[in-house]
């Protein structure tokens, strides 16, 4: 059902996202080493449950939740806007400023990538160097220095093998990395702070579902995620609140283009990538309502998410003299495109197809 926001001022669209876990795919991981990052003195001990290999955790109840690993790492910036050389510690709470830029006026950002382990136990990394771009990108934007795209790889790989220990096992999830670049120098005035601090972080996870009012609205009525139209028209896609969309018809798969307002997502240009390996037409564009509802397949794309087809959408048109409702069932097949796009991603992510684009990273 679509319904109004006020405070994003356009239409929100309630999904039921499937689960291609269900089809029987599954997730994994690999592994190396962060060369330029000082290392902490201790590594924390394994548990003592036997092999020692993995932390205390229920990984068959894994749900997507902060849970404390060992270690972050953190990166300052000097006044000459270079960071300096950073440092992996134990996981811990911050200090910041009252006044801190990024408390003050917002002036932060986010990434978020994933390490996967193997069977054999090794970790591997998917297009790390991709999310260091999208931040550069954002950083610029926000009157921000950035980490150089070898910092942020570095960085990354330092804290997924700090806490290899809370990677879950193949086909229980991955370990979530959170990298942040924020304003943590005071400043009073509207203007970029004079210090910034660069923080990675991670927590193993298993499937997504986030929670804002509109999303909440959405699963109180039975959905899994809410589908935000354009603000002007009303009546184009944008994406799902945690991730991108895509509609297939035929052997065509279109997607919103990524022109300001709609993510850049690596998954979302990663699936693009390959649908063109596997011979379909990919489009980038404005897309319609009236198309999405006549879509023979609809599916969302993400880091957190994956690949994932959506099941069912409700549509309330508010633009009509009279409301209108519609409601559209697709069919989750194993023989989806969704499906055969997300068997070869993850096949590529966990090692079991060969990496013929360089996307991986074994640390």
């Amino acid at each position: 059902m679509i319904q109004s926001s006020s405070s994003l001022h356009n239409l929100v669209q309630s999904v039921r996202l499937g689960s291609l876990s269900q089809l029987g795919a599954f997730l994994c991981y690999s592994s190396q080493a962060a060369s330029s990052l000082q290392q902490v003195d201790k590594p924390l001990p394994y548990c003592a449950d036997g092999e020692g290999e993995f932390a205390n955790v229920d990984w068959d109840n894994l749900g997507f939740g902060i849970m404390p690993t060992d270690y972050m790492f953190t990166m300052r910036c000097s006044k000459d806007g270079c960071f300096e050389q950073g440092q992996l510690t134990r996981y811990g709470n911050i200090e910041l400023s009252p006044s801190a830029g990024v408390l003050n006026y917002g002036q932060g950002l986010y990434e978020g990538t994933k390490a996967y382990r193997k069977e054999d136990g090794r970790l591997l990394l998917f297009r790390p160097d991709q999310n260091a771009i999208r931040m550069k990108m954002g950083a610029d934007r926000l009157c921000m220095p950035c980490p150089s795209i070898d910092q942020f790889v570095d960085a990354v790989k330092g804290v997924a093998l700090a806490n290899k220990r809370w990677v879950p096992p193949p086909g229980k999830g991955t370990l979530y990395i959170r990298p942040l670049l924020m304003g943590s120098g005071p400043v009073l005035g509207l203007a970029p702070a004079p210090e910034y601090t660069f923080l990675t972080y991670a927590s193993p996870v298993g499937n997504y579902f986030k929670v804002l009012k509109a999303i909440a609205r959405a699963k109180s009525r039975g959905f899994s995620d809410v589908l935000y139209l354009d603000s002007v028209n009303k009546r184009y896609l944008e994406e799902v609140s945690s991730c991108n969309i895509f509609i297939v018809k035929g052997n065509v798969i279109c997607t919103p283009a990524a022109n300001g307002t709609i993510l850049q997502g690596v998954t979302r240009r990663s699936v693009i990538e390959i649908a063109h390996d596997h011979g379909y037409q990919v489009e980038e564009r404005a897309i319609s309502v009236d198309e999405l509802m006549d879509a023979d397949e609809v599916f969302c794309t993400g880091t957190a998410v994956g690949v994932a087809p959506v099941g069912s959408i409700k549509y309330q048109d508010r633009s009509a003299k009279n409301l209108c409702m519609y409601r559209v069932e697709y069919k989750i097949r194993v023989e989806s495109v969704a499906q055969e796009l997300y068997s070869t991603l993850e096949g590529i992510k966990r090692g079991l197809i060969e990496d013929k684009k360089g996307w991986i990273i074994e640390i």
